[in-house]
């Protein structure tokens, strides 16, 4: 009987590991992602055990193994609800309700784990992105790529900040 009672605080103080960072398309000690595409900034912060800190989400929720099932963003003064799939350590697909419609975007990924294409389909339209042509930090993640929407092509790029 003592001894489980020895076992149960150390077992409550164990850190979680969340997946936040694989949610934003990085890996390793990620401290900082700074990100600009058509001219918006975005900067989204971790912290050491991965847990991402972001303005523009709220509500998230966690499976048991750290990767984020729901949340909520911040949308035209509305919280809109999202919902994600993932497989093999990737989100594949985003469900969200906006204006009384499900909306679902599903993700393909490269041979390099990188998003290859991104599926959406709006009450019966469907629209797909391809993102193409990226560069690498040499830690391994993309600090810039080009996608094409609605034939027009934009180049997305990003800077990381790691923990050392």
């Amino acid at each position: 009987m003592m001894m489980a009672m020895m076992v149960i605080p150390f077992a409550i103080q164990a850190q979680t590991k969340y997946h936040d960072i694989e949610f934003n398309e990085a890996s390793g000690p990620v401290k900082c992602i700074k990100s600009s595409v058509m001219g918006q900034q975005q900067t989204i912060n971790f912290t050491q055990d991965g847990k991402m800190q972001s303005d523009t989400m709220s509500d998230i929720v966690y499976d048991a193994n750290g990767y984020i099932q729901s949340a909520s963003m911040e949308m035209r003064g509305q919280k809109m609800p999202l919902k994600y799939k993932w497989a093999n350590g990737k989100v594949v697909s985003q469900t969200m309700s906006m204006m009384g419609q499900e909306m679902e975007i599903k993700f393909t990924y490269n041979d390099k784990g990188a998003r290859a294409t991104q599926d959406m389909d709006m009450g019966g339209q469907a629209m797909s992105t391809p993102y193409t042509d990226y560069k690498y930090d040499d830690h391994g993640n993309w600090i810039s790529r080009k996608m094409s929407m609605m034939g027009q092509e934009m180049e997305q790029t990003r800077t990381i900040e790691y923990y050392k």
